[in-house]
């Protein structure tokens, strides 16, 4: 089924595209016709960024390399990292995960790399960090770039050596696990800003994977949008059959800055408020989201600038804020306005010298 034009038109009365139900439920999406045995069957697509992205999956999942995504939050980071698991020698091992930015600080280690009975308060048994039950597979560290520069050393050696010492024990542990890290902020930045070591970064990035953000294939959103509907109305058990051409040409247009994850949100409360076999998509929502994100763009750019030009007075200035020659009197603000703005806009000393 073509889905290269979708002409925009009054709702009223025009075509729909119509999905029969047997290709609901007969169709495979993952593509490119790569199904079961290949690793690819959650991954839907055929656009030639996706197509790119999973040759390169295929190039380097049999080495063992270590392997760093980067991509916007919802670009299926870890979906590629599974796939990854899948096409190595390591597939018969476990795949172990870990959402570096969703644990605190000072668990992390403890998480990394396990602790024993009474390594700290509340430690009342031995426990195995990710790296231990990784051993033999793969370990998914996602979310790398919000580490602690202090943590980064311990991370570094066990890259590098493939051992630890568990949290209250000076016992060595040995494993064989393959790192994929993923991350959504620019390490190269964090590095210049000195908040993400060089070393760390040269181990990780043994094969860069960039994933591509969906506004940058559009011609995938058809195929996901009626994977999404399937799935939906199988759990809901609905019947829509039918998307208006133009809430699809609507839903191809849109930016979609959560990606594949808003997408999938979004077809949910379409389907919901779905009561036929006509998919509703409330294309206002669509709209107004993209007015908000463009108001915010215009804010992000102006902060950007802001920011740019205090730092420049604070280098200029020596850190001086106030008095003859400090960065208040360059920028022409009062000592308190520029205090407050240095805060808002999180600018530190590393920023300036």
């Amino acid at each position: 089924m073509a889905y290269a034009a979708f002409a925009l038109s009054d709702p009223s009365g025009i075509p729909s595209t119509v999905f029969p139900a047997a290709e609901f439920a007969d169709q495979q999406y993952a593509e490119p016709h790569m199904n079961s045995g290949y690793g690819f069957e959650d991954i839907i697509g055929t656009s030639p960024a996706l197509r790119h992205v999973l040759q390169e999956v295929a190039i380097v999942a049999p080495t063992g390399a270590t392997v760093l995504l980067h991509g916007e939050t919802g670009t299926g980071k870890e979906l590629i990292a599974r796939a990854i698991h899948k096409l190595s020698p390591r597939r018969e091992r476990t795949f172990v995960r870990m959402n570096c930015a969703a644990i605190p600080s000072g668990l992390l280690e403890s998480e990394l790399f396990g602790h024993e009975k009474g390594a700290f308060t509340g430690a009342v048994m031995q426990k195995k960090g990710r790296f231990e039950l990784g051993d033999g597979g793969s370990l998914f560290l996602d979310e790398i770039g919000d580490i602690s520069l202090e943590l980064q050393p311990k991370l570094l050696r066990a890259l590098q050596e493939q051992e630890f010492e568990r949290l209250g024990s000076t016992r060595t542990i040995q494993v064989d696990v393959r790192i994929i890290a993923a991350t959504h902020r620019d390490l190269s930045a964090m590095m210049r800003e000195q908040k993400f070591r060089d070393d760390l970064f040269y181990r990780l990035n043994v094969f860069p994977i960039e994933i591509p953000p969906l506004r940058k294939r559009p011609g995938d959103i058809p195929i996901l949008v009626k994977y999404f509907v399937s799935n939906v109305c199988e759990r809901m058990r609905k019947h829509v059959t039918s998307i208006p051409e133009y809430a699809m040409q609507a839903l191809v247009d849109h930016p979609w800055r959560g990606n594949v994850r808003e997408l999938a949100n979004f077809i949910e409360r379409a389907v919901i408020l779905s009561s036929g076999e006509e998919l509703c998509v409330p294309v206002s929502e669509l709209q107004a989201c993209s007015e908000t994100h463009a108001a915010t763009d215009a804010n992000s750019v102006l902060q950007q600038a802001e920011s740019r030009a205090i730092i420049d007075a604070l280098r200029a200035a020596s850190g001086k804020l106030s008095g003859a020659g400090g960065a208040a009197e360059r920028l022409g603000v009062k000592r308190t306005t520029l205090q407050h703005k240095i805060r808002r806009l999180g600018i530190t000393k590393t920023d300036w010298q």
